[in-house]
């Protein structure tokens, strides 16, 4: 287990746990108030503390080496893991809108208000610093599962924050039907974030295209390139938890010969070391380059220049994911 995946299961053991206590802490509120509202609440601190072990396990799993049936490792399991999580915060705000329109149609006497709100109010800041502590943490080392574990706490805060100011409302005017009314806005504030998590797992899985990387990557590199990378193309990223794995074919002059290429691909995969961490796989395709890489080739002192210098060709994500070397008129088949 990598420095990162440790502190990411490390980091999900306390949101597991707490998720446990603050479940606890809201059923004595609801016994307390007899409030439907917390009681929703309750109910999604099921879900939450599911979720918390669900998510443990999941970066238990990325975490595990790479095996003969694994050549890529076990990461994708986190988009799994966050597909389930925003399945859930989806089902809980269903469940909070069923409960919440039953208390609009029969409302019900409600208990002692002032102990509720001091004890959800308690769950709500625990909830949300923990919810950006996991997220903060979940960008840094790259984890989708701790990313949506923190979003989904967050959630939680949301709908506990409605919650309390409907209580509070209901202590000052009596007005019973604002215990279901406010809980059945923010069920729908929550039903929106699920959706979101499980939109960004799917795309994990499905491989989709990470436009912000590929620009970030892109850029970059075209800002740090060499002379002897005459060109870059057929790029792909994929990401498998916590590693990035860079796939692409990169034109060199035709004349270098084996440790000459392979230190361009050295420095190459330095640079982009440099800028997106350790926790990262390169595969570089060498080509060689031919009559038409002259005229945008800027490495100065050629022994076997066949057409003058015209122009550099600068690197964007149009011709970087081509399978095409710059400048040419086919398409790569290799």
């Amino acid at each position: 287990m990598n420095t990162k995946a440790k502190e990411n299961y490390q980091f999900q053991k306390i949101v597991a746990t707490v998720g446990v206590l603050l479940f606890l802490i809201k059923v004595l509120a609801w016994y307390l108030t007899n409030s439907v509202a917390i009681l929703t609440d309750a109910l999604e601190s099921v879900i939450n503390v599911v979720s918390g072990f669900v998510g443990l396990y999941s970066l238990y799993l990325s975490s595990l080496p790479r095996d003969r049936n694994h050549p890529y490792g076990h990461g994708k399991v986190e988009f799994i893991s966050a597909t389930l999580e925003g399945g859930m915060i989806m089902l809980a705000g269903i469940i909070i809108i069923v409960e919440a329109v039953r208390n609009l149609m029969n409302p019900q006497p409600i208990g002692k208000l002032d102990y509720g709100i001091y004890l959800v109010g308690v769950t709500a800041i625990i909830n949300y610093v923990l919810g950006w502590y996991a997220v903060k943490k979940g960008e840094k080392n790259k984890s989708l599962a701790l990313i949506a574990s923190g979003k989904h706490l967050q959630s939680d805060t949301y709908s506990t924050i409605g919650i309390i100011i409907g209580l509070v409302l209901l202590y000052f005017t009596g007005f019973h039907w604002l215990d279901g009314g406010v809980a059945l806005l923010f069920a729908v504030i929550i039903m929106v974030t699920g959706y979101k998590i499980v939109r960004g797992a799917i795309s994990g899985i499905m491989d989709e295209t990470d436009e912000i990387l590929l620009n970030e990557v892109v850029d970059y590199l075209q800002e740090h390139r060499r002379e002897n990378w005459i060109d870059l193309h057929n790029l792909r990223i994929i990401k498998y938890g916590t590693v990035l794995h860079f796939d692409c074919h990169m034109t060199v002059p035709w004349y270098f010969n084996i440790v000459e290429g392979h230190k361009e691909v050295e420095i190459l995969e330095k640079e982009i070391i440099d800028k997106f961490g350790e926790d990262l796989e390169l595969f570089v395709h060498m080509d060689d380059c031919k009559t038409f890489s002259c005229k945008i080739c800027s490495k100065q002192e050629c022994p076997f220049r066949k057409e003058p210098f015209e122009h550099q060709i600068k690197w964007t994500i149009e011709n970087v994911l081509k399978n095409k070397r710059h400048n040419s008129a086919t398409t790569d088949l290799k």
